[in-house]
C-alpha cells in the first residue's frame, strides 16, 4: 500500500465520521454526499472497505431499516468512541492542514527558478 493511499484512508475515515456524525446515512447515500462535496472521484468500492473497518474498530454501527423506495437500507450511525476519533482527527487535521497548504501554495516560480539554479 502506498503512502498516498494510507494518507488518503485517513483522511476519507475523517470524511465519512463526519458526514455520518452530523447526519444518519445509508452507503449510498454517503457517497452522494462525498461527490456532491467535491470529492467525486471516490467510489463505493472505496467506502464499503472504510465502513466496514470503522465499524470493526466500534466508531460505527449499522441498522437496517425499510425504505420507501425499495429493499431495507443499511444505515449508519456512529458511537461515542467514533465521536471521540473524529475529534482526534480534526485535531491532528488542524495541525498539519495550515503548514501544508502553505507550502504549496508559496510562490512556486520562486520554487523553479531556486531549482533551477542548482541544476547550473
Amino acid at each position: 500500500m502506498t503512502k498516498r493511499t494510507q494518507l488518503l484512508k485517513g483522511i476519507m475515515e475523517a470524511c465519512i465520521l463526519k458526514i455520518i456524525n452530523d447526519d444518519v446515512v445509508y452507503g449510498y447515500e454517503l457517497s452522494e454526499k462525498l461527490q456532491n462535496l467535491g470529492l467525486d472521484a471516490v467510489s463505493e468500492g472505496t467506502i464499503y472497505p472504510i465502513l466496514l473497518r470503522l465499524q470493526k474498530n466500534s466508531f460505527i454501527y449499522s441498522k437496517k431499516r425499510d425504505s420507501d423506495f425499495g429493499p431495507r437500507r443499511k444505515y449508519y450511525f456512529i458511537t461515542e468512541e467514533g465521536r471521540e476519533a473524529l475529534n482526534l482527527m480534526i485535531e491532528e487535521w488542524d495541525k498539519i492542514a495550515e503548514p501544508i497548504d502553505t507550502i504549496l501554495k508559496e510562490d512556486t516560480q520562486h520554487v523553479r527558478k531556486s531549482t533551477d539554479k542548482r541544476e547550473q
